[in-house]
């Protein structure tokens, strides 16, 4: 969802007094386009105006929301919707910054790793009662656990995205290994055999692109059956880290420091930065996104013969997703509206849309049967055949997770997996420490 693993700056590393004191030295225009007025109020003809924010960046995925906006204005005079445009990498800060200044967009683009902050604080709006029927039953109860909190929605699961292997398929037929299929994925120890099946001379097995290693590993050990954050009766989490935690992260140390089948070079990089070393035949698999394949299509050398391969399961057979989510500021004055420009844009032909335009997956179960995401070419039907064991993301309801997890667990795991500290000072990171910093947000 987004590339090169770039998570939104986390909540928690500004409070809200800081970023309305940096928001007050900004002119009112920087802010975000438009005025709360504007929006606020009704023409002398009746017609409203809806402001929605969307994070769509690849060429595609502009021209869909676009397209869809001027068909939707098209459609409806009185209601008509302004397009802004946001980004993934500062939209966490931009919209505490217009909340707390009263300048939010209407319908708001984001993730749902994004939103719990939002949500408890009172920024979006409970959507429970807005949904109309056709969508909340178009999405599966699992998904919409994603953008749940307290029993309440505050956003709309629409497009998510798997992590897969990206693999060189000569280098997979000359190693012998069995291919895995979404019916039969390989376990994590046979992963690990074929990665050093692939090792040869200076060239790797795979490439472990780590630059933002918590998210990866997390979502990955939900196959295992791990969750790292549990919550007791009384409502409190905690940090474990057990042995069905433990599955993933060791493979990845293991094969790093142990095997030499993944390289050391790239746990610092981004995806996008691993794509030249993989044409170049120097690593033989990188575990991406699912979107990383439209990249793959643009930039590969001619008669660079590629696959992808679902991603190494365990015990569970799930992986942890954050879907892309849509949802509306509490203080919209035309909430019903704003949900019928979301329902608009989330109908199955739609949803596909903008699926095909972002290179991901529906959540919508009429969308994922529409026959353009099951075709063999750049293995959408691979992809599609994923979705039914993708998993809310265990972490994304935690409150305090973000400053655990830049504070505590990216430099512990950055450690852990270039070799500098071993698996028990890992845990007691990951669990002393950061069952100090989780206290902090549960008194």
């Amino acid at each position: 969802m987004r590339r090169d693993g770039n998570e939104t700056t986390a909540p928690g590393r500004w409070n809200r007094r800081g970023l309305l004191a940096a928001a007050a030295a900004l002119p009112a225009a920087a802010l975000l386009p438009g005025c709360s007025g504007e929006r606020r109020r009704r023409s002398s003809g009746g017609r409203i105006t809806l402001r929605f924010q969307s994070l769509a960046w690849q060429q595609d995925s502009l021209k869909a929301n676009k397209q869809l906006v001027a068909e939707w204005n098209a459609h409806h005079p009185d209601i008509q919707v302004r397009y802004v445009q946001g980004a993934w990498a500062t939209v966490h800060d931009q919209l505490l910054t217009s909340f707390e200044g009263g300048e939010a967009p209407d319908i708001i683009h984001d993730a749902s790793d994004d939103l719990a902050d939002f949500a408890y604080g009172g920024d979006l709006a409970d959507l429970t009662a807005l949904l109309p029927a056709r969508l909340r039953q178009d999405i599966p109860p699992h998904s919409w656990e994603t953008a749940t909190f307290d029993g309440r929605v505050y956003g709309v699961p629409f497009l998510q995205e798997p992590r897969v292997l990206i693999a060189n398929r000569a280098k997979l037929r000359r190693s012998g290994v069995r291919l895995p299929t979404p019916e039969h994925p390989w376990s994590w120890e046979e992963f690990a055999e074929a990665a050093k099946r692939m090792t040869r001379g200076s060239d790797y097995g795979v490439a472990w692109p780590l630059k933002e290693p918590v998210s990866a590993t997390l979502n990955l050990a939900l196959s295992t059956g791990g969750r790292v954050f549990h919550r007791g009766p009384d409502g409190k989490v905690a940090v474990r880290f057990d042995a069905v935690d433990q599955v993933v992260p060791r493979t990845v140390h293991d094969q790093v420091n142990v095997d030499r089948s993944a390289s050391r070079t790239t746990l610092g990089m981004g995806g996008s930065d691993t794509l030249p070393g993989f044409f170049a035949g120097r690593y033989a698999m990188v575990p991406l996104g699912f979107s990383y394949r439209q990249q793959i299509v643009q930039q590969a050398p001619e008669g660079f013969d590629w696959t992808v391969l679902p991603a190494p399961r365990g015990t569970s057979g799930a992986q942890g997703v954050s879907p892309q989510t849509l949802s509306i500021a509490e203080d919209c004055p035309y909430k019903e509206e704003a949900m019928a420009f979301i329902d608009f844009l989330l109908r199955p032909p739609n949803m596909v849309r903008l699926a095909l335009g972002d290179w991901l997956l529906p959540t919508g179960q009429e969308a994922l049967r529409d026959p353009a995401l099951r075709v063999a070419k750049h293995d959408w039907a691979t992809g599609t055949a994923l979705a039914g064991s993708l998993r809310s993301a265990p972490a994304q309801s935690v409150r305090g997770y973000p400053e655990w997890k830049d504070k505590i667990a990216t430099p512990g795991l950055q450690e852990y997996y270039s070799g500098a500290i071993g698996l028990d000072a890992l845990r007691k990171r990951l669990v002393r420490d950061g069952n100090l910093v989780l206290a902090r947000y549960q008194r």
